[in-house]
């Protein structure tokens, strides 16, 4: 008589246990970087804060088995290449894309692979010939998720004007989509990328254009974006502040039109756990120079603006952690 009366309490405290215990965490994407909750994941699961260095492998295509290696020396985790789908400059081809990543791969950096000819372009079609660039090359990016994100096009649309900005790329995405790629998605801001009003006003339109809700946002600070910080602070709050993640894509210690806050930019990325890739390696010209990090291809001879970034408070020494998927 006991055994049949307390059976019945056991089977149905089972049951409670068992209809509470959590369903594990499905995400958007299971093989790659993706976003989720304004934050990017490394496709291990683990949150990933980009901290790198820009490289002009577009223009200087004969330093990438120098400047690669170097600056993966300076404790970066990321490196982001300007391409070329030749609108301005000479293509750059798949095997040369293959070679970019398996190269940063081999010093464990992440790669943020972005095309540049459609900089300052207003011009939907110029968005729409980086679209097809990327769909030309898949089969050098499709394999490569967990080690590199396609930052679509490089500060298209010079305007301050979201709205076309945003029209521009809620076509552009599915189209990357439809070609297969699942990679995370990077899009700059309107304005050169120093308009982040453009993200703040259109960026969850922009974001829920992707089926896979796998796309995150860039800010470029120089002397609009990142000119002091109230600005820097600002600019950053409001994409935050629409649950959508972001990073500094570009920003200098100065610029044409005035001088960068870089110390609010690295300290206040630090902060929100938000990434950045500082510009640039070597090769600038054009009378900004000064935005060169090294004096030469190796990482010898880093300039001030190159120690502030690598060795300056919340610089890469101090605040860069590989990605997981590269951890043994």
């Amino acid at each position: 008589m006991r055994v049949k009366t307390v059976l019945p309490w056991i089977l149905t405290i089972a049951l409670c246990a068992w209809m509470i215990v959590p369903p594990p965490m499905v995400h958007a994407s299971t093989n790659g970087f993706y976003v989720h909750n304004g934050k990017l994941y490394d496709g291990n699961g683990n949150p990933f804060i980009i901290r790198g260095i820009n490289h002009a492998h577009s223009w200087y295509k004969n330093q990438l088995n120098t400047a690669i290696p170097a600056i993966a020396n300076q404790g970066a985790n990321t490196v982001r290449v300007v391409l070329s789908n030749g609108e301005q400059w000479t293509k750059d081809d798949a095997t040369t894309i293959r070679n970019i990543i398996s190269l940063a791969e081999q010093h464990n950096l992440v790669t943020i692979l972005e095309v540049h000819d459609a900089t300052g372009s207003n011009d939907v079609s110029d968005l729409e010939k980086a679209v097809d660039y990327w769909i030309e090359m898949k089969d050098a990016l499709i394999g490569k998720e967990d080690t590199v994100i396609i930052n679509i096009a490089n500060e298209w649309y010079g305007d301050s004007e979201g709205a076309r900005w945003a029209s521009g790329y809620k076509q552009a995405i599915p189209r990357l989509r439809a070609a297969g790629l699942t990679h995370t998605l990077m899009v700059d801001a309107a304005g050169w990328g120093q308009y982040p009003q453009s993200i703040h006003q259109y960026g969850k339109e922009v974001f829920n254009a992707d089926p896979l809700q796998n796309t995150m946002f860039s800010i470029h600070m120089y002397e609009y974006a990142g000119k002091d910080a109230e600005t820097v602070r600002s600019n950053i709050d409001g994409v935050l502040n629409q649950g959508l993640a972001v990073m500094i894509g570009e920003f200098g210690h100065r610029h044409t039109n005035g001088d960068v806050d870089e110390d609010t930019i690295l300290n206040y990325t630090a902060e929100k756990e938000v990434g950045w890739t500082a510009w640039s390696w070597k090769g600038n010209g054009g009378g900004v120079e000064y935005l060169d990090l090294s004096n030469d291809w190796s990482g010898d001879s880093l300039t001030d603006w190159g120690n502030r970034v690598v060795h300056g408070p919340n610089g890469l020494q101090s605040t860069s952690s590989r990605a997981s998927v590269f951890m043994k």
